[in-house]
């Protein structure tokens, strides 16, 4: 039956205004989301540079191990950006440069000299160089629900071979067709033809670039002829080169676990460790070929079937004339060169996720993931090395079977800065931060507290006031009785308080606490900077609530750093993706307790790691470095707890069990271990002594607290404030005699 001519024509009209509409709307489409394509950028998270200055402390194979994990290319001399050639202790490097917020770092070779663990000297063209910084290494990325991660190019910065390769193998007529190839889809068509199923699709680079941006995978002729339409509709209104350069940020190349490598960029860090300018044409080749099936040609897991794919790319190059045919059997003849042993992207999940936290404060998390910020963190590789390491080593140590976790962090204490972070064993493990997470209780580490909130009260408390480590008894709700015991089970009758601290004594310390004010003590913890909540029970003197690493760490920094409440951060400075600032993260402090008390208080914590609890970490440290720190040790050995400080460090080491069973270790035998095999590697300071104002030296006797004279029986040197020393005296008067005391060579000397 035939339809009415009527009829047919408002069918025809019909479908003429349907086509219309859908056109606008492709168009529409197109013209409103491409440029916001262009540029949606996860964030970059980068480390601190590496500053280079005559007298920095800096050995050979750090440098060297530096210069690896930024991909800087071994040669033999120098002649590009991203080179390193290096004799022994002298290092050529041609920097790429690097653009700081607010300060441009050029490129430039310059000649770098060590000596003796130090840099000697820095030139560039003969002229004596003060201060350069090496381009940060960038440790990972905030990227959006899908997982894309890319490197930004301009189309003149990408080699003139890669583009001329690509257009040889994908789309050699791209410059003159209208954004698609009525040969090449012909082609496509009688091949799915005799095959019986749609298997080619003749596509050009600018209908790649539809189907990646605006469409899915899927194989269908509507969703070709939809394709085809807006592929026009692109090459109408934006220039072949602006396709071009869109398609190279934007091609898919590989996955990392979630995370999506896209664009030739960041494909070329991801394989070869070497930015796009100083790859090579066998590199290039093996790229554009991986375009066919990044998996299918994956260097990293089908070396073989990569090199076939790499070099019928070659051939193609020189059958187009785009490199020679010499050039091109040169390239065959090359290895992959695949450069990933330390590819540091993402490989550090705990600190990650500290920066991830801390932004999260104050950005939208699809911010994050779009807008292209640039994150500048102070996270040390270095020292990240290091404490990897020790943990490694001492847990490979203690525990064959492994079955314990451990955390560590390190923090640079006179700002605030984390430089380092552990989250657990398994060091690339993206799963449960316990650096961060693993709260619990934090035995003797809490008692530094106690004793300041002492301190703090000269009058009543000094390092020479008797306290009684005897047994108590408290009663609790319900009649319920609380008998705290020293480690070792047994009393000590009168100690001086400055050694009830040094050797942990558990009943002087709850003694004290009670006798103090519970409430004072929660008072001090939260001067400190612990957050969270804290239990007011008789057994917070002795760790009793829920405590993190980080929570540890922010309470020894402001111990530490005499006094002053510093926030913890792990962020400097961000800035957009076209390099404008957008905030900075100033040094934050605020003094919260007496200096002179927390002077008095270091002279307790470096008598620990002496003479106390904490004398093992003078197994790994050479006597004449000073550290101060403190053990923690929980119920049943649950946790092992170790915090202390040097001159330029400070880090909290936790080992424990994730089951929370016993792990058979003390602090002293655990987490000290990890915390004294990391500072011998990573301190380069010695903790050095200043005498504040308000504060004087007096001869004590050292089993009563009484003063006495120099050189008199049990004599011991400790720090008062002032009008603050014993009343009390021996009436030993000075003899010609000297005693040995570890702490009497601080006194008289400043550093």
């Amino acid at each position: 039956m035939k339809l009415p001519r009527h009829l047919l024509l408002k069918l025809l009209l019909a479908a003429v205004v349907a086509g219309g509409l859908l056109l606008v709307y492709l168009d529409a489409r197109i013209t409103a989301t491409f440029t916001d394509k262009m540029w949606e950028l996860p964030a970059k998270v980068y480390a601190r540079p590496l500053e280079l200055f005559s007298g920095a402390r800096l050995g050979a194979e750090d440098l060297a191990y530096e210069l690896e994990v930024l991909g800087y290319r071994k040669v033999t001399a120098t002649r590009g950006p991203g080179q390193v050639a290096r004799n022994r202790d002298r290092f050529e490097i041609f920097t790429r440069g690097f653009d700081f917020p607010g300060e441009r770092e050029p490129a430039r070779r310059v000649l770098v000299e060590l000596d003796d663990s130090r840099v000697a000297r820095i030139s560039a063209s003969g002229k004596q160089i003060d201060l350069m910084r090496l381009d940060p290494v960038q440790i990972g990325g905030i990227y959006p629900s899908h997982g894309e991660d890319r490197i930004l190019v301009r189309l003149d910065d990408v080699p003139q071979t890669l583009r001329g390769a690509l257009l040889a193998v994908e789309d050699q007529h791209f410059y003159s067709h209208w954004g698609f190839s009525p040969a090449g889809i012909a082609r496509a068509a009688l091949h799915n033809l005799r095959s019986g199923q749609v298997v080619a699709g003749g596509s050009t680079i600018t209908q790649q670039l539809v189907k990646n941006y605006y469409l899915t995978p899927e194989r269908t002729l509507l969703r070709k002829l939809t394709e085809v339409i807006m592929a026009v509709l692109l090459d109408f209104h934006y220039s072949k080169d602006q396709i071009l350069e869109s398609y190279i940020n934007e091609v898919y190349l590989g996955q990392e676990g979630p995370r999506a490598i896209h664009g030739f960029a960041l494909a070329a860090r991801h394989y070869f460790d070497t930015p796009l300018q100083q790859l090579g044409l066998h590199q290039q080749a093996l790229l554009v070929g991986m375009i066919k099936g990044p998996s299918l040609y994956n260097p990293l897991r089908h070396p073989e079937r990569a090199r076939e794919r790499r070099n019928v790319v070659l051939a193609a190059m020189a059958e187009q004339g785009v490199i020679s045919v010499e050039h091109a059997a040169v390239a065959r003849a090359m290895p992959l060169d695949l450069n990933n042993k330390h590819r540091l992207q993402d490989s550090f999940p705990a600190y990650l996720d500290l920066v991830r936290r801390q932004l999260g404060r104050e950005y939208r998390q699809e911010d994050l993931a779009t807008l292209g910020l640039s994150i500048f963190t102070s996270f040390d590789p270095l020292l990240q090395r290091q404490v990897e390491r020790s943990t490694t080593a001492i847990l490979d140590q203690i525990d064959k079977r492994g079955e314990l976790q451990s955390a560590t962090v390190v923090t640079r204490f006179d700002s605030g800065e984390v430089a380092a972070l552990v989250g657990g064993r398994k060091l690339r493990y993206a799963g449960f931060n316990r650096a961060l997470d693993a709260r619990r209780p934090a035995g003797s580490l809490l008692k530094p507290a106690i004793y300041l909130t002492a301190l703090e009260q000269p009058r009543r408390y000094t390092l020479a006031t008797p306290l009684s480590d005897t047994p108590l008894q408290v009663e609790g709700p319900g009649g319920q009785l609380w008998e705290p015991r020293n480690f070792e089970r047994q009393p000590h009758g009168e100690v001086l308080l400055y050694r009830a601290l040094a050797s942990s004594y558990n009943l002087a310390s709850a003694r004290l606490g009670m006798e103090l004010g519970l409430d004072k003590v929660v008072a001090m913890l939260d001067r400190l900077g612990v957050a969270g909540y804290t239990p007011e029970v008789p057994a917070l003197t002795l760790g009793a609530g829920e405590y993190s690493p980080m929570d540890m760490a922010a309470m020894y920094q402001a111990i530490a750093a005499g006094g002053f409440r510093m926030p913890l951060r792990s962020i400097r400075d961000i800035v957009d993706a076209q390099g404008t600032p957008l905030k900075r993260y100033p040094l934050e402090y605020d003094r919260t307790v007496s200096l002179q008390a927390v002077h008095l208080l270091h002279y307790a914590l470096r008598a620990v790691v002496r003479e106390g609890t904490g004398r093992g970490v003078y197994r790994y440290l050479p006597q004449d470095f000073e550290v101060a720190g403190k053990t923690g040790t929980t119920n049943d050995g649950r946790d092992s707890w170790f915090a202390g400080f040097s001159g330029d460090l400070l880090a909290v080491s936790w080992i424990g069990r994730d089951d929370n069973d016993g792990t058979g270790l003390t602090g002293s035998s655990g987490a000290l271990q990890v915390w004294a095999h990391f500072m011998a590697r990573a301190s380069a300071q010695s903790l050095g002594y200043r005498m504040p104002d308000g504060i004087e030296t007096h001869w004590i006797d050292d089993t009563n607290g009484y003063l006495t004279g120099r050189g008199c029986p049990n004599a011991r040197m400790l720090p008062f404030i002032s009008g603050s020393q014993p009343a009390r005296s021996t009436r030993c008067v000075e003899r010609s005699s000297t005693i040995r005391d570890w702490f009497q060579s601080l006194f008289g000397r400043e550093n």
